[in-house]
């Protein structure tokens, strides 16, 4: 369990303090503004919502946002989304009367779900309450129809309550409209929409100058990933310098003893000065990326990125990000939670599809010729630009469910 997790229990319970209650009250200023409640999980969800929110504001300047999460990672990076009078607080566990407090006590004139968040009772009393649910940026893949279906007393109710669904791709509206949801509009990936931040960009362009050796890039690994992926380095005798990242900080410990198991050097990215590769970094086999919040740094100084969680059957991880990066990615077989970006990344030569992580390694070192690597690079900078817009797309649906009147207009 990540350490966050164990803090505001009575917030989850939907249980508020006197200070937070007098807090919402003082920074909700006039009763014209209109509240926008938006759930983002976890830390995908909420970098995810950066280019969303700045077009709902774009569109509803007088908009202010109930923003909430489920997990510590996801409400550290949402707090970067903030501005006055916003209100950022936990999500409340799907239960009637936690929910029920939620709902009371804030009022948002709509509520927006992030990708593939759906919640029985949050759909059923947001309903009753006469708050429109959109779900945004929604994906479902064959796997998680097929668990919805075998739930689907609890999980076809609440998708038919849904006000709105903006889908990714027409196959992923295709099975929403099988779950039961009844409006469902194909907008394409907001994630498109991501800018990386320049200063991380060029962080990881001055750490790619400073390493004598080409950078691949493992990430965003899941368990169970990076050991065969070690071994096979070890056994392919891979001269660049392997990045490693997991997705889950919690493993990162975990993730260093695997390496030092095997007799390779490792540096922690945690343990730079000034945030920069002292020497002992400079003669390291493996730099562990032990942060938050940089993931563009790693895409730009590596070469190459083998795609986590699609050497195992995870489904797969974002790789939208890396192309805005201008970083090739390498993925495995498993790539069903993101099944058309990862096709038309292919498509694009943005990708390149391999059996298994041996076969991932004899990839990656060809793209740390410069030659085997320039035209991916640009490749993958022209796909994420080709599919860009779907944030402006979501922002005009979702304000359009809003009642005239609650709008603020």
């Amino acid at each position: 369990m990540e350490s966050g997790y164990r803090f505001a229990w009575a917030q989850r319970l939907g249980f508020y303090s006197a200070a937070y209650k007098q807090a919402w009250r003082t920074a909700s200023g006039d009763d014209l503004r209109p509240v926008l409640w938006l759930h983002a999980v976890s830390l995908g969800e909420a970098r995810a919502a950066a280019p969303l929110l700045k077009a709902l504001r774009q569109q509803q300047p007088r908009m202010r946002l109930l923003l909430t999460h489920s997990t510590a990672t996801g409400r550290e990076a949402g707090q970067a989304l903030l501005q006055a009078g916003d209100v950022q607080t936990w999500f409340p566990y799907d239960t009637p009367g936690a929910v029920l407090r939620f709902l009371s006590l804030h009022r948002p004139a709509v509520g927006v779900l992030m990708e593939t968040e759906v919640w029985p009772n949050v759909q059923h009393l947001a309903h009753g309450m006469g708050v429109p649910m959109v779900l945004a940026n929604a994906r479902l893949s064959d796997k998680s129809l097929r668990q919805g279906q075998r739930l689907s007393a609890l999980m076809q109710p609440a998708a038919q309550r849904l006000t709105l669904v903006l889908a990714q791709t027409d196959d992923d509206a295709a099975r929403l409209q099988q779950m039961g949801a009844p409006r469902v509009e194909v907008c394409g990936n907001v994630k498109f929409d991501m800018t990386p931040a320049p200063a991380l960009l060029d962080l990881g362009s001055v750490w790619q100058n400073v390493s004598a050796r080409p950078i691949v890039l493992a990430a965003s690994t899941r368990e169970g990933e990076e050991a065969p992926l070690l071994d096979a380095w070890v056994a392919q005798h891979m001269a660049p310098r392997l990045l490693l990242v997991p997705r889950h900080p919690q493993r990162f410990n975990e993730v260093a003893e695997l390496v030092a198991q095997r007799g390779l050097t490792l540096s922690r990215r945690s343990a730079w000065p000034a945030g920069q590769p002292n020497a002992q970094a400079l003669d390291a086999d493996v730099w562990l990326g032990d942060s938050m919040g940089e993931m563009p740094a790693y895409f730009a100084a590596a070469r190459v990125a083998l795609l986590g969680g699609s050497f195992a059957p995870l489904g797969g991880q974002n790789l939208i990000e890396a192309a805005a990066c201008a970083c090739p990615i390498i993925m495995g077989p498993s790539t069903f939670n993101f099944a058309e970006a990862a096709n038309l990344s292919e498509a694009a030569g943005a990708a390149v599809r391999v059996p298994d992580i041996s076969s991932g390694l004899d990839v990656a070192l060809a793209f740390c010729d410069p030659a085997g690597f320039q035209g991916h690079a640009q490749a993958a900078t022209a796909f994420a630009h080709s599919h860009q817009g779907a944030a402006a797309l979501m922002a005009a649906s979702i304000w359009g469910v809003v009642p005239p009147c609650l709008r603020g207009n």
